[in-house]
């Protein structure tokens, strides 16, 4: 029975809906309360859901890599269904498995290093576009270039559509299931004549048309024996194993592999260049050691890093380490417990949510001192070697971490080199910065920048 369940300690569950008014008001402070109160594990009810709140390396490992199939997604990754489909974040077991599979080609070292010219192409043509003196919204500025970066490397196709379209059709989604995550959410979906759900429709038909179009053009370059690249559209389209369950895609098939690529492939990494270039606007003198480092491995004359410069750009790969310790793209993620699953003296009840934060397990000053220092200096090897697994996991961890993870490091590290190497930012006066945590964590206000050049 219910009441034989001895919970971890949390807040009173005695008013219903009192954690739900609380994570639509402001979800990351509440989970830093209830971590710095309650400890490494805590309970509450978000409406009639038993939520355990993780906030234990050891816990978060246990989850994620040792008993991962007793978990599958939560909440919120069903609710991305809408947009994502059935596609590699999304989907679980035997089918996950094979179209990670298939995918992971394009992702392998070798494959990775061979997209560093496009992103050092789109990222000097970004740069070359800018005026001395003038103020843009770097997170904008971000998400086209990261936009056009995978979708040319990874995807073969150079996208038609303004990148702010593509922008603004993603932040409805993800509000819009922000809005269905939160107690009594499912009735929304149930009212179509909602402004809300006219308002996704569109933002979805935005999306799917680039999509579409992505497909069609590789179809008709297949169909006529054009095959002009090695791209992973082309591997989806010529896939053969009927056993997979994935092979001779259908158009729908193709589209939420492709959609989850396209998008989760470029939102996270805009994310976190935009905090890194806020933080480093706030701290000249770390600015000032990236410029020390730019110079002593490009020299005087070079402007642009090659693929060969990173390895020798530590420090620049300590500031992008440090910048996603306090802003991780990815700022939470669940897990929903299968079968009964014990931690710690506590018995999680099948159904139950498994909620785990990077935001503040990056931020727990046992494993961090003053951690909400902006201190790239502390990712010395020493300190790394250290760390237990799952204090430091931007990019989630196990068999469902992030399959992009290579490729967004040497994305971010190329962008920050040539941007930096150019560019001298500072916050536009007045500019405020507050956070936006949906799926991933935005600037709610955007970040306008004050372009110098160096």
């Amino acid at each position: 029975m219910r009441s034989n369940i001895e919970y971890p300690p949390g807040p009173s569950n005695l008013i219903p809906y009192t954690m739900g008014r609380k994570f639509i008001q402001d979800p990351i402070k509440t989970l830093l309360v209830l971590s710095h109160k309650y400890g490494d594990i805590s309970h509450f009810k978000f409406g009639r859901q038993d939520v355990y709140f993780i906030n234990n390396p050891n816990y978060i490992e246990d989850i994620l890599v040792t008993n991962y199939k007793n978990f599958i997604k939560s909440r919120g990754l069903q609710i991305s269904k809408r947009l994502l489909g059935n596609g590699l974040v999304t989907s679980e077991g035997e089918y996950h498995d094979r179209q990670r599979h298939l995918i992971q080609p394009k992702f392998y070292p070798k494959q990775i290093r061979s997209y560093s010219d496009v992103m050092i192409k789109c990222a000097f043509k970004m740069c070359d576009n800018w005026k001395d003196g003038t103020v843009v919204d770097i997170h904008k500025e971000m998400a086209h270039v990261t936009l056009a970066i995978i979708s040319k490397s990874v995807l073969g196709y150079e996208v038609k559509q303004q990148g702010d379209e593509i922008g603004k059709s993603l932040l409805t989604c993800m509000e819009y299931f922000n809005r269905l995550l939160m107690p009594f959410g499912e009735l929304i979906e149930k009212i179509s004549i909602l402004p809300m759900n006219k308002e996704f429709q569109r933002a979805k038909d935005t999306l799917d048309s680039t999509v579409y179009s992505m497909i069609s053009e590789h179809r008709k370059n297949l169909d006529g024996g054009k095959k002009e690249g090695d791209d992973l559209l082309f591997t989806l389209l010529q896939a053969q194993d009927e056993e997979s369950g994935i092979g001779k895609m259908s158009d729908i098939q193709l589209r939420d592999e492709v959609m989850t690529i396209f998008l989760a492939g470029h939102e996270t990494t805009s994310n976190a260049l935009t905090w890194t270039l806020y933080l480093l606007s706030l701290h000249p003198d770390i600015e000032a050691k990236l410029d020390h480092e730019l110079h002593t491995v490009l020299g005087d004359s070079r402007i642009i890093p090659t693929i060969y410069d990173v390895p020798k750009l530590e420090y620049t790969e300590r500031i992008l380490t440090e910048s996603m310790r306090l802003y991780p793209p990815a700022w939470a993620l669940g897990r929903q417990a299968i079968n009964e699953h014990k931690i710690d003296k506590y018995t999680i009840r099948p159904g139950s949510i498994i909620l785990m934060s990077q935001y503040v397990m990056h931020r727990n000053p046992l494993y961090f001192t003053e951690p909400d220092l902006f201190y790239p200096d502390r990712w010395t090897p020493e300190f790394k070697k250290q760390l237990p697994r799952f204090c430091y996991f931007p990019f989630g961890g196990g068999i469902r971490g992030c399959i992009g993870e290579p490729f967004a490091w040497l994305e971010a590290i190329l962008l920050i080199s040539i941007i930096c190497r150019q560019w001298k930012m500072a916050l536009e006066p007045g500019h405020k910065v507050a956070l936006k945590p949906l799926i991933t964590l935005r600037p709610k206000h955007g970040m306008r920048m004050l372009l110098t050049r160096k």
